[in-house]
């Protein structure tokens, strides 16, 4: 099969089209390699990418045209968005990348005969500070992220109720593992563990409970709901570990695969922060038989490994 992915140069972009090129599908990405963190990273996503046959574009899904690459495609997986909880980062950033990009895909994908399944990436952070409920809880986000990513997923959804367009929507819990972003917790842990740097950390936040989930468990999920589509269909599913540790634990663990101490800066409480994350994937386990198996010391010995071996010896 074709398969599309957006933001494909990112953590779980890459990692999904690694799968799918194993898996034999044709794989054909875009990202636009934004400045919120260094394009250098994402550069090294791309070539580990494209030398394994993915054909990746640098496009931005608000102003270019799609049309071209799209032709034939039978999946979207729409991963691009405006991430993470940052006081530097306005609104308006948000809206364009989370809904706006949304809806101009969308918008395209409703056209494309050869279309059979739009899944959509979303996140706990649509649940608000304490995210432990089912898919039938009502969303509370505390963030523009968390608020700018429930409108999004609502969007596709809407395409799927007025226009027919077959969406799903995943949402994904605390996804740590290789590539993950320099300004998510264990990148830049690693990062100040490895060069004996100040690591500034929120206060309270060493006691938030979290589901971390390494991404080879989030792109099981996703290739389940790919081979069985029908039963995602205009549906969603929280997709996550549902073994919980707190961020302290968590420092913890770094501190002894790396086998040195962090120095610690406690800075004021964040605005916006998720207290707890506890990803209930009954549903995703009822319907498809889901169950993630990479436990967290396990999957942090390997980010540690690819920060090693990636970022930390190239200097980015």
């Amino acid at each position: 099969m074709k398969i599309f992915i957006t933001g494909i140069a990112g953590a779980i972009g890459s990692h999904m089209a690694e799968r799918l090129l194993a898996e034999g599908h044709e794989v054909v990405g875009v990202d636009a390699l934004t400045p919120y963190y260094s394009p250098d990273i994402k550069k090294i996503n791309i070539s580990d990418i494209e030398a394994k046959g993915a054909k990746v574009f640098i496009k931005d899904l608000v102003v270019d045209d799609l049309g071209a690459l799209l032709e034939g495609v039978e999946y979207i997986f729409h991963f691009a968005a405006q991430p993470g909880i940052s006081a530097s980062t306005a609104f308006d950033e948000y809206v364009r990348n989370n809904i706006v990009a949304t809806e101009k895909l969308l918008h395209v994908a409703q056209n494309l005969p050869t279309l059979k399944g739009f899944i959509h990436a979303s996140t706990s952070s649509v649940y608000g500070s304490f995210a432990g409920g089912d898919e039938e809880t009502v969303p509370q986000p505390t963030s523009y992220y968390g608020v700018t990513k429930l409108a999004a997923e609502q969007l596709a959804l809407s395409y799927g109720r007025n226009k027919g367009l077959p969406v799903s929507v995943l949402r994904f819990f605390s996804v740590y593992g290789e590539r993950e972003r320099p300004e998510k917790l264990y990148h830049k842990l690693i990062k100040a563990v490895l060069e004996d740097k100040e690591f500034s950390i929120y206060e309270g936040a060493e006691k938030h409970i979290r589901s971390y989930t390494y991404v080879s468990d989030i792109i099981d999920g996703c290739m389940l709901v790919l081979n069985d589509f029908q039963k995602a269909k205009g549906q969603i599913f929280n997709l996550g570990n549902d073994t919980t540790m707190t961020t302290g634990e968590g420092i913890d663990l770094i501190e002894e695969i790396i086998g040195k101490k962090v120095k610690r800066v406690v800075l004021p409480p964040r605005s916006g922060d998720q207290l707890e994350t506890s990803a209930n994937i009954t549903k995703m386990r009822k319907t498809f038989g889901y169950n993630p198996k990479v436990q967290l010391k396990e999957g942090l010995e390997a980010e540690v490994l690819w920060f090693k071996y990636k970022i930390w010896n190239k200097g980015i």
